[in-house]
């Protein structure tokens, strides 16, 4: 009992710890701290943390590769909402403030600025993700099928890492941070499935060797 508490104050923690960004910017919009162009630092302050959560979402898994830690797995799923809660709240930003329902002036910018292009594309790879992170996604789905969709999230982060790259164009100091931990997690996540393919061929290779006498006996 002491146990499951503790693993629901911590819950709750880390909720709250995911939901400060979003607090921060509506709090710094009320007082109107957020600079001469509040909008677009509204914007941006939403997409980095969208991009954050997804790649922390992302992390669990190699860290139970390089260290057995199995707790962060528990996290998953919130911080991928999460992500998805930032990304949302970013496309609104554009879609209803920034641009204000036009989507005449919306569909050029999809089809003339690329980094709003990417941004989009991104948006829709984690459209699917958030819909189905339920259990009953799963059950439904079929744990194969549905693991398999929502590797669709390492293309979302890609996607993203893009559209902040080109979004900022300069100063690509924190996309790039993003894209070395990005490689970072995919190169571990290669190496775990690269050596789950060679214990494969070698366990096949055994149960061969093993069967071979006996058929020929």
């Amino acid at each position: 009992m002491p146990h499951a508490r503790q693993g629901r104050a911590l819950r709750i923690l880390v909720f709250q710890a995911c939901a400060l960004p979003a607090v921060l910017v509506a709090w710094d919009a009320f007082r109107g701290a957020l600079g001469a162009n509040p909008i677009a630092e509204a914007m941006n302050r939403l997409g980095f943390w969208a991009l954050f959560f997804l790649l922390l979402s992302l992390a669990p898994t190699p860290l139970k590769t390089l260290f057995s830690w199995t707790s962060p797995i528990r996290f998953r799923r919130m911080l991928g909402l999460f992500a998805f809660f930032y990304a949302a709240c970013h496309f609104v930003s554009y879609f209803a403030i920034d641009q204000f329902f036009d989507l005449q002036a919306i569909l050029r910018d999809v089809t003339k600025r690329k980094f709003i292009t990417v941004g989009f594309a991104a948006f829709a790879a984690l459209l699917p993700l958030a819909l189905t992170s339920t259990d009953r996604s799963v059950r439904r789905m079929g744990f194969v099928r549905w693991k398999l969709l929502h590797r669709l999230s390492y293309g979302a982060a890609l996607l993203g890492v893009v559209h902040f790259a080109w979004r900022v164009k300069a100063d690509l100091r924190q996309p790039m941070l993003f894209a070395l931990a990005l490689s970072l997690l995919l190169g571990i996540r290669l190496l775990a499935v690269g050596k789950d393919l060679l214990r494969d061929r070698d366990g096949r290779g055994l149960e061969k060797a093993k069967s071979g006498p006996q058929s020929a006996g």
